[in-house]
């Protein structure tokens, strides 16, 4: 009996294209604090990955940008990259893009179906309270803040991060719309008996 390989070569594409957006997306920052941590669209790019591809498909994207950033590629903000991002002041945020995408891709695509306010929901838990949370004990280790610094400068970040939550719900229900092949089988599945529901 023959078994379906769990990555095919659409999705190795859907995960190169998402690796590839999160790195475009570091590419224009600036800061707002004195301490290097900059304000990126990576975020909106880490919510993405895991509210179109999934936790499977999201993650492998996050790791293939993580590695080749790790090499020395200048994927993350500002055109940085090497092993010195990942013990530096932001790196509690990246390294906290690994939990976040994963639980944001169980949300998203829980239930079988997609729906925006699980979409909604997966992006902000995974995208922000996680990613958040890791970025504040990360500057606390690599930065020496106490959790109470290392609070303040993050709430600095939290009223962006909340308009991309949106944006991640907006896109991803609108490419699901337009474009279902983008998103994982069992989720275009599911579409399908809607879509022909509506043509009769």
């Amino acid at each position: 009996m023959a078994t379906r390989q769990p990555f095919d070569n659409r999705d190795i594409a859907r995960v190169a294209v998402f690796a590839a957006l999160i790195a475009v997306f570091g590419q224009a920052s600036f800061n707002v604090t004195g301490i290097g941590v900059p304000i990126t669209l990576q975020t909106l790019a880490v919510m993405l990955a895991g509210t179109v591809l999934g936790p499977t498909r999201g993650l492998a994207a996050v790791l293939v940008m993580l590695l080749l950033g790790l090499a020395g590629l200048p994927l993350f903000a500002g055109g940085s990259g090497g092993p010195g991002v990942f013990v530096g002041p932001t790196a509690g945020y990246i390294y906290g893009w690994i939990p976040g995408v994963v639980l944001t891709g169980l949300i998203a695509h829980s239930g079988g179906r997609l729906a925006w306010w699980r979409v909604a929901l997966g992006a902000l838990v995974g995208g922000l309270v996680v990613i958040h949370l890791a970025g504040i004990f990360g500057l606390q280790i690599f930065a020496g803040l106490t959790f109470q610094a290392a609070f303040a400068i993050d709430v600095a970040f939290v009223p962006g991060d909340l308009v991309k939550v949106v944006l991640a719900t907006l896109v991803t229900v609108a490419l699901f719309r337009a474009y279902p092949n983008a998103f994982p089988r069992s989720l275009q599945r599911a579409a399908a008996p809607a879509r022909s529901a509506t043509a009769k």
